[in-house]
């Protein structure tokens, strides 16, 4: 893991491919939602595995990514995995917010979370996330304790963030 971002720096610009379920390969650009809009980015190893599969469908199926998107935000999922893998995963998992492959891993380094070892898994994301207000500053982030790597995102941080950033620009 390579960057130290703190609260109030500017998150990392980044392009990443998407490849929503049943249509074609697309081009997500972070920063076309600065000035508009916040952003939540959750990041996790790998799809298809145990913990990385409840934590996506957590925020799913558990209205989670309703909530965000009420209060304004767009949120997206990023993993190592391929658009292809990602896709599939959504399909089979019922994941309905965009996952976002790093699969060259340029943008895990950037926001600090690309694990060199993971339970023997070499260079995949480090389970976090981020709140990115829309001025494109990082309002809150989250990143699993080094000693349970397994730990679940802390949904009433984003919550507490995104409220903040509603009455900000009220």
């Amino acid at each position: 893991m390579k960057a130290e971002l703190n609260i109030g720096s500017p998150a990392p610009d980044f392009t990443l491919r998407s490849k929503p379920v049943g249509g074609d390969v697309q081009m997500v650009k972070l920063s076309e939602n600065f000035g508009k809009r916040p952003t939540v980015l959750f990041f996790v190893p790998l799809a298809f595995t145990p913990v990385c599969t409840k934590t996506f469908c957590a925020v799913s199926k558990e209205n989670h990514w309703d909530e965000f998107r009420k209060m304004g935000a767009a949120v997206y999922g990023i993993s190592v995995d391929s658009p292809f893998t990602l896709e599939a995963w959504a399909k089979d998992q019922g994941i309905t917010f965009p996952l976002l492959s790093d699969f060259n891993r340029e943008v895990a380094p950037q926001y600090g979370v690309l694990a060199e070892d993971f339970k023997g898994f070499q260079q995949v994301c480090w389970r976090s996330v981020f709140v990115i207000n829309s001025q494109g500053k990082i309002a809150h982030m989250w990143k699993a304790p080094a000693e349970d790597g397994n730990q679940y995102p802390d949904m009433d941080g984003v919550r507490k963030a995104l409220e903040e950033e509603m009455a900000a620009t009220a």
